[in-house]
């Protein structure tokens, strides 16, 4: 089963490299958005089966977003990724909307599809 994925993260480039590890693992991205407003546009009408979504974004952060996105989306499948592992405050990770924490440096050998089909 492919699943219908959703990367949330402001630099091109990651979303990019993610988008091409989804599509070797044969999910689909559905869309990419670069802050939280672009995420629920691109949700809007259309929830993904997970949302692969960055930390670190410009106005609300990660942890907002994902609450946001899990009140627009309740069967998406949130899971968090950053470079910037250091900070993420585990009782936070405990009270968010995501299932997961994965660093961007492990993306590459993370079993996604996993996380992403539950």
């Amino acid at each position: 089963m492919t699943g219908r994925i959703l990367i949330v993260d402001d630099s091109p480039r990651f979303r990019a490299v993610a988008a091409e590890l989804l599509a070797v693992r044969g999910d689909e991205v559905l869309d990419e958005a670069a802050d939280g407003e672009q995420a629920l546009a691109a949700v809007a009408g259309r929830c993904p089966d997970g949302i692969l979504l960055d930390v670190n974004l410009p106005g609300p952060d990660g942890f907002a977003v994902a609450a946001s996105l899990a009140a627009a989306c309740a069967g998406a499948r949130i899971v968090l990724t950053s470079a910037d592992i250091e900070h993420i405050p585990a009782e936070v990770m405990k009270t968010c909307a995501a299932i997961a924490f994965v660093a961007k440096q492990e993306l590459a050998v993370a079993d996604l599809r996993t996380l992403f089909s539950g």
